[in-house]
């Protein structure tokens, strides 16, 4: 287990998609697991993933993320991941019912927010079932963050 001081212990691997935020409204949000093999997980552990350009779909039953990036491990052998292949999530047979039924509706889709590494040493993965943004819905929330960045200068510097 590694130390709280070193900068890669598992509390502090935290993987965002940042343009998820920016591009869809969040409706609802669920914790899921991943089902790794053992090189994926060393990669994750050392904050080599990436959200960018991900989504999640159902098949058979299954909840699926499509295109997440696990950079190789540099120590492993012949026996590595591909990078972007398609991972199962664990979910409860009911949640993964309600996602299927809410994304069967125009403009709804997964979309993966955050991953994680839990206090058990388990990768989880934050999704959202969310709604596409319009162009004017983008302009107004870069309108928002840029009013709150001024407000929290102007209230540092008095």
């Amino acid at each position: 287990m590694a130390s709280k001081n070193n900068k890669l212990s598992p509390a502090r691997i935290n993987i965002k998609n940042k343009r998820a935020e920016f591009d869809y409204l969040v409706v609802d949000r669920y914790t899921a697991g991943i089902v790794l093999t053992g090189t994926e997980i060393k990669s994750i552990r050392e904050g080599k993933a990436g959200l960018t350009d991900t989504y999640c779909y159902i098949y058979n039953g299954e909840l699926w993320v499509k295109n997440m990036y696990i950079s190789e491990y540099s120590l492993g052998s012949y026996n590595n991941h591909s990078t972007r292949r398609d991972r199962k999530l664990l979910l409860n047979k009911k949640e993964i019912r309600t996602l299927q039924n809410e994304t069967k509706s125009p403009g709804f889709t997964i979309v993966p927010l955050r991953m994680y590494i839990d206090e058990n040493g388990r990768a989880k993965l934050v999704i959202g079932l969310c709604r596409g943004k319009k162009e004017y819905d983008k302009r107004a929330t870069l309108k928002e963050k840029d009013d709150r960045r001024e407000m929290d200068r102007f209230f540092k510097n008095h």
